[in-house]
Protein backbone atom coordinates (compact mmCIF):
# COMPACT_ATOMS: atom_id res chain seq x y z
CA UNK A 1 0.00 0.00 0.00
CA UNK A 2 2.76 2.33 1.09
CA UNK A 3 4.63 1.31 -2.43
CA UNK A 4 1.65 2.43 -4.11
CA UNK A 5 0.80 5.43 -2.44
CA UNK A 6 4.79 6.51 -3.07
CA UNK A 7 4.37 6.17 -6.89
CA UNK A 8 0.99 7.79 -7.46
CA UNK A 9 2.25 10.56 -5.29
CA UNK A 10 5.45 11.10 -7.41
CA UNK A 11 3.69 10.70 -11.10
CA UNK A 12 1.17 13.59 -9.88
CA UNK A 13 4.10 15.74 -8.21
CA UNK A 14 5.60 15.03 -11.84
CA UNK A 15 2.90 16.20 -14.02
CA UNK A 16 2.26 19.00 -11.90
CA UNK A 17 5.96 20.36 -11.63
CA UNK A 18 6.55 19.69 -15.52
CA UNK A 19 3.88 22.30 -16.59
CA UNK A 20 5.06 24.63 -14.19
CA UNK A 21 8.60 24.01 -14.77
CA UNK A 22 8.31 24.44 -18.94
CA UNK A 23 5.91 27.43 -18.54
CA UNK A 24 8.81 29.26 -16.19
CA UNK A 25 11.59 28.69 -18.15
CA UNK A 26 10.10 29.41 -21.62
CA UNK A 27 8.67 32.75 -19.99
CA UNK A 28 12.09 33.23 -18.64
CA UNK A 29 13.92 33.18 -22.27
CA UNK A 30 11.18 35.22 -23.59
CA UNK A 31 11.81 38.15 -21.42
CA UNK A 32 15.86 37.70 -21.39
CA UNK A 33 15.87 37.50 -24.86
CA UNK A 34 17.74 34.49 -25.28
CA UNK A 35 16.84 31.38 -27.24
CA UNK A 36 14.29 29.11 -25.78
CA UNK A 37 16.82 26.39 -26.55
CA UNK A 38 19.56 27.93 -24.46
CA UNK A 39 16.50 27.96 -21.81
CA UNK A 40 16.35 24.30 -22.57
CA UNK A 41 19.83 23.54 -21.99
CA UNK A 42 20.54 25.78 -18.70
CA UNK A 43 17.54 26.49 -16.86
CA UNK A 44 15.34 23.07 -17.74
CA UNK A 45 18.21 20.94 -18.60
CA UNK A 46 20.50 21.46 -15.80
CA UNK A 47 17.62 21.75 -12.99
CA UNK A 48 15.55 18.73 -13.71
CA UNK A 49 19.15 17.05 -13.53
CA UNK A 50 18.48 17.88 -9.84
CA UNK A 51 17.41 14.40 -9.11
CA UNK A 52 20.55 12.51 -10.31
CA UNK A 53 22.67 14.42 -8.60
CA UNK A 54 20.82 13.90 -5.17
CA UNK A 55 20.80 10.19 -6.28
CA UNK A 56 24.08 10.18 -6.88
CA UNK A 57 25.82 12.03 -3.91
CA UNK A 58 24.04 9.41 -1.76
CA UNK A 59 25.04 6.24 -3.36
CA UNK A 60 28.45 7.15 -3.38
CA UNK A 61 28.39 8.21 0.29
CA UNK A 62 26.69 5.36 1.08
CA UNK A 63 29.19 2.81 -1.02
CA UNK A 64 27.15 1.70 -3.57
CA UNK A 65 28.92 2.74 -6.64
CA UNK A 66 26.49 0.71 -9.00
CA UNK A 67 23.82 2.80 -8.33
CA UNK A 68 26.01 6.18 -8.25
CA UNK A 69 27.63 5.60 -12.13
CA UNK A 70 24.69 3.31 -13.09
CA UNK A 71 22.42 6.55 -12.88
CA UNK A 72 24.20 8.56 -14.49
CA UNK A 73 25.16 6.27 -17.72
CA UNK A 74 21.40 4.61 -17.69
CA UNK A 75 19.83 8.66 -17.20
CA UNK A 76 21.82 9.66 -20.56
CA UNK A 77 20.64 6.66 -22.27
CA UNK A 78 17.55 7.05 -20.90
CA UNK A 79 17.16 10.78 -21.92
CA UNK A 80 18.49 9.99 -25.56
CA UNK A 81 16.55 7.01 -26.59
CA UNK A 82 13.63 7.14 -24.28
CA UNK A 83 12.83 10.86 -23.85
CA UNK A 84 13.79 11.85 -27.09
CA UNK A 85 11.56 9.12 -28.47
CA UNK A 86 8.64 9.86 -26.86
CA UNK A 87 8.78 13.24 -27.96
CA UNK A 88 9.71 12.82 -31.38
CA UNK A 89 6.61 10.69 -31.68
CA UNK A 90 4.23 13.27 -30.74
CA UNK A 91 5.57 16.09 -32.61
CA UNK A 92 8.50 15.62 -35.14
CA UNK A 93 11.78 17.84 -33.62
CA UNK A 94 13.25 20.27 -36.10
CA UNK A 95 16.42 21.61 -35.26
CA UNK A 96 19.06 24.23 -37.55
CA UNK A 97 21.80 21.55 -37.08
CA UNK A 98 24.37 24.81 -37.32
CA UNK A 99 22.19 25.99 -33.98
CA UNK A 100 23.52 23.22 -31.98
CA UNK A 101 26.24 22.57 -33.10
CA UNK A 102 28.89 23.53 -30.14
CA UNK A 103 26.37 21.83 -28.06
CA UNK A 104 26.50 18.73 -29.70
CA UNK A 105 30.31 18.78 -29.63
CA UNK A 106 29.97 18.76 -26.25
CA UNK A 107 27.77 16.31 -25.86
CA UNK A 108 29.82 14.26 -27.53
CA UNK A 109 32.91 15.19 -25.29
CA UNK A 110 31.53 14.05 -22.11
CA UNK A 111 30.49 10.95 -23.54
CA UNK A 112 33.68 10.02 -24.74
CA UNK A 113 35.47 11.39 -21.36
CA UNK A 114 32.34 9.11 -19.70
CA UNK A 115 33.78 6.27 -21.60
CA UNK A 116 37.29 7.18 -20.41
CA UNK A 117 36.14 7.10 -16.78
CA UNK A 118 34.69 4.23 -17.03
CA UNK A 119 37.76 2.27 -18.92
CA UNK A 120 39.45 3.50 -16.09
CA UNK A 121 37.61 1.71 -13.37
CA UNK A 122 37.99 4.95 -11.12
CA UNK A 123 37.22 8.59 -10.55
CA UNK A 124 39.24 10.24 -8.05
CA UNK A 125 38.68 13.97 -7.00
CA UNK A 126 41.11 16.03 -9.07
CA UNK A 127 39.19 14.46 -12.18
CA UNK A 128 36.21 15.24 -10.35
CA UNK A 129 37.28 19.05 -10.29
CA UNK A 130 38.71 18.64 -13.74
CA UNK A 131 35.07 17.73 -14.87
CA UNK A 132 33.45 20.96 -12.65
CA UNK A 133 36.11 23.05 -14.45
CA UNK A 134 34.59 21.72 -17.68
CA UNK A 135 31.36 22.04 -16.97
CA UNK A 136 32.02 26.15 -16.31
CA UNK A 137 34.10 26.31 -19.26
CA UNK A 138 31.22 25.33 -21.65
CA UNK A 139 28.85 27.56 -19.52
CA UNK A 140 30.95 30.56 -20.35
CA UNK A 141 31.01 29.75 -23.95
CA UNK A 142 27.42 29.01 -23.98
CA UNK A 143 26.54 32.30 -22.90
CA UNK A 144 29.03 34.49 -24.87
CA UNK A 145 28.23 32.92 -28.24
CA UNK A 146 24.23 33.44 -27.40
CA UNK A 147 24.80 37.17 -25.94
CA UNK A 148 26.82 37.52 -29.47
CA UNK A 149 24.03 35.81 -31.71
CA UNK A 150 21.34 37.96 -30.14
CA UNK A 151 23.59 41.30 -31.02
CA UNK A 152 23.88 40.05 -34.44
CA UNK A 153 20.63 39.18 -35.14
CA UNK A 154 18.86 41.93 -36.58
CA UNK A 155 15.23 40.18 -36.52
CA UNK A 156 14.88 39.86 -33.13
CA UNK A 157 12.80 42.04 -31.30
CA UNK A 158 14.38 44.40 -28.68
CA UNK A 159 14.53 43.03 -25.12
CA UNK A 160 12.14 44.52 -23.03
CA UNK A 161 13.11 43.17 -19.57
CA UNK A 162 10.29 43.36 -17.39
CA UNK A 163 11.92 42.33 -14.16
CA UNK A 164 8.57 41.82 -12.26
CA UNK A 165 7.88 39.35 -15.36
CA UNK A 166 11.17 37.52 -14.80
CA UNK A 167 10.75 37.59 -11.24
CA UNK A 168 7.35 35.50 -11.66
CA UNK A 169 8.42 33.20 -14.65
CA UNK A 170 12.02 32.44 -12.43
CA UNK A 171 10.07 31.29 -9.48
CA UNK A 172 7.80 29.38 -11.30
CA UNK A 173 10.76 27.65 -12.77
CA UNK A 174 12.13 26.86 -9.80
CA UNK A 175 8.56 25.63 -8.21
CA UNK A 176 8.59 23.63 -11.29
CA UNK A 177 12.17 22.01 -10.53
CA UNK A 178 11.25 21.45 -6.85
CA UNK A 179 8.12 19.50 -7.44
CA UNK A 180 9.43 17.58 -10.22
CA UNK A 181 12.29 16.75 -7.85
CA UNK A 182 9.54 15.78 -4.95
CA UNK A 183 7.72 13.93 -7.49
CA UNK A 184 10.96 11.87 -8.77
CA UNK A 185 12.04 10.93 -5.48
CA UNK A 186 9.18 9.66 -3.75
CA UNK A 187 8.36 7.62 -7.41
CA UNK A 188 12.31 6.24 -7.77
CA UNK A 189 11.78 5.36 -3.98
CA UNK A 190 8.57 3.02 -4.42
CA UNK A 191 10.19 1.61 -7.05
CA UNK A 192 13.44 0.93 -5.51
CA UNK A 193 11.62 -0.74 -2.68
CA UNK A 194 9.64 -2.45 -4.98
CA UNK A 195 12.89 -3.85 -7.18
CA UNK A 196 14.79 -4.58 -3.72
CA UNK A 197 11.99 -6.99 -2.95
CA UNK A 198 11.69 -9.02 -6.05
CA UNK A 199 15.73 -9.42 -5.74
CA UNK A 200 17.17 -7.12 -8.67
CA UNK A 201 20.96 -5.97 -8.20
CA UNK A 202 22.12 -2.57 -7.80
CA UNK A 203 23.35 -2.46 -11.33
CA UNK A 204 20.65 -3.23 -12.46
CA UNK A 205 18.32 -1.12 -10.40
CA UNK A 206 20.78 2.25 -10.90
CA UNK A 207 20.88 1.35 -14.64
CA UNK A 208 16.59 0.99 -15.12
CA UNK A 209 15.04 2.12 -12.55
CA UNK A 210 16.82 4.86 -10.74
CA UNK A 211 17.51 6.17 -14.00
CA UNK A 212 14.55 6.35 -15.49
CA UNK A 213 12.83 7.27 -11.82
CA UNK A 214 15.71 10.36 -11.71
CA UNK A 215 14.95 11.53 -15.83
CA UNK A 216 11.42 11.35 -15.03
CA UNK A 217 11.73 15.31 -14.68
CA UNK A 218 13.08 15.55 -17.88
CA UNK A 219 10.45 13.50 -19.13
CA UNK A 220 7.36 15.43 -18.25
CA UNK A 221 9.58 18.78 -19.32
CA UNK A 222 9.83 17.26 -22.79
CA UNK A 223 6.17 15.68 -23.01
CA UNK A 224 5.13 18.98 -21.88
CA UNK A 225 7.29 21.06 -24.16
CA UNK A 226 6.27 18.47 -27.34
CA UNK A 227 2.45 19.28 -26.88
CA UNK A 228 3.16 22.73 -26.41
CA UNK A 229 4.90 23.03 -29.85
CA UNK A 230 8.20 23.81 -27.89
CA UNK A 231 10.81 20.84 -29.25
CA UNK A 232 13.69 23.25 -29.08
CA UNK A 233 13.11 23.45 -25.51
CA UNK A 234 12.96 19.20 -24.95
CA UNK A 235 16.31 18.76 -27.22
CA UNK A 236 18.34 21.76 -25.10
CA UNK A 237 16.80 19.98 -22.14
CA UNK A 238 18.08 16.30 -23.35
CA UNK A 239 21.42 18.03 -24.26
CA UNK A 240 21.86 20.08 -21.41
CA UNK A 241 21.01 17.45 -18.99
CA UNK A 242 23.76 14.55 -20.67
CA UNK A 243 26.32 17.18 -20.17
CA UNK A 244 25.73 18.08 -16.76
CA UNK A 245 25.10 14.62 -15.48
CA UNK A 246 28.91 13.82 -16.68
CA UNK A 247 30.42 16.93 -15.92
CA UNK A 248 28.26 18.14 -13.41
CA UNK A 249 27.05 14.96 -11.71
CA UNK A 250 29.94 12.62 -11.81
CA UNK A 251 32.32 15.72 -11.45
CA UNK A 252 30.73 16.95 -7.75
CA UNK A 253 30.27 12.97 -6.71
CA UNK A 254 33.63 12.35 -7.09
CA UNK A 255 34.97 15.48 -5.48
CA UNK A 256 32.84 14.46 -2.73
CA UNK A 257 33.16 11.09 -2.92
CA UNK A 258 36.05 9.26 -5.52
CA UNK A 259 33.85 6.81 -6.82
CA UNK A 260 34.90 3.16 -8.01
CA UNK A 261 33.04 2.23 -11.31
CA UNK A 262 31.47 -1.60 -11.67
CA UNK A 263 33.68 -3.11 -14.63
CA UNK A 264 30.25 -4.28 -15.81
CA UNK A 265 29.13 -1.06 -16.72
CA UNK A 266 32.47 -0.97 -19.20
CA UNK A 267 31.45 -4.49 -21.54
CA UNK A 268 27.38 -2.73 -22.40
CA UNK A 269 26.05 0.30 -21.31
CA UNK A 270 28.90 2.69 -22.34
CA UNK A 271 28.78 1.45 -25.46
CA UNK A 272 25.32 1.46 -25.63
CA UNK A 273 25.59 5.11 -24.64
CA UNK A 274 28.16 5.88 -27.03
CA UNK A 275 26.49 4.38 -29.76
CA UNK A 276 22.46 5.93 -28.60
CA UNK A 277 24.84 10.06 -28.97
CA UNK A 278 26.42 9.07 -31.82
CA UNK A 279 22.78 8.58 -33.64
CA UNK A 280 21.32 11.54 -32.02
CA UNK A 281 24.22 13.70 -33.73
CA UNK A 282 23.82 11.94 -36.79
CA UNK A 283 20.30 12.52 -37.22
CA UNK A 284 20.28 15.88 -35.82
CA UNK A 285 23.04 17.11 -38.28
CA UNK A 286 21.57 15.29 -41.53
CA UNK A 287 18.06 15.17 -40.95
CA UNK A 288 18.14 18.35 -38.96
CA UNK A 289 15.69 16.88 -36.24
CA UNK A 290 13.62 13.75 -35.25
CA UNK A 291 11.27 12.56 -37.03
CA UNK A 292 8.08 10.69 -35.81
CA UNK A 293 9.36 7.25 -37.15
CA UNK A 294 13.00 7.83 -36.07
CA UNK A 295 11.72 8.56 -32.52
CA UNK A 296 9.93 4.90 -32.44
CA UNK A 297 13.28 3.61 -33.50
CA UNK A 298 14.42 5.20 -30.57
CA UNK A 299 11.95 3.80 -28.32
CA UNK A 300 12.23 0.07 -29.63
CA UNK A 301 15.77 0.05 -29.03
CA UNK A 302 15.46 1.58 -25.37
CA UNK A 303 12.67 -1.54 -25.03
CA UNK A 304 16.00 -3.60 -26.51
CA UNK A 305 18.17 -2.84 -24.09
CA UNK A 306 16.13 -2.40 -21.21
CA UNK A 307 14.86 -5.67 -21.68
CA UNK A 308 18.49 -7.64 -21.97
CA UNK A 309 19.73 -6.06 -18.46
CA UNK A 310 16.35 -7.50 -16.81
CA UNK A 311 17.03 -11.22 -18.73
CA UNK A 312 20.66 -10.94 -18.59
Amino acid sequence: MIISLLIIGGLVFLAFGGEILVRGAVGSARVLGVSPLLSGLVLVGFGTSTPELVTSLIAAMQNAPDIAVGNVVGSNIANILLILGITAAITPIYVRPQAIGRDMIALGASSVICLLAVVAGFIDRWFGLFLLALLGVYLVVTYLRERSHAAGDATRPPVDRDWKRLGRFALMTAAGIALTVIGARLLVGGAIELAEGLGMPQRVIGLTIVAVGTSLPELVACVVAALRRHADVALGNVIGSNIYNVFGILGITAAVSPIRIPPEIANLDIWVLLAATGLLALLLRTGGGLKRLEGAGFLLAYVAYTGFLLLA
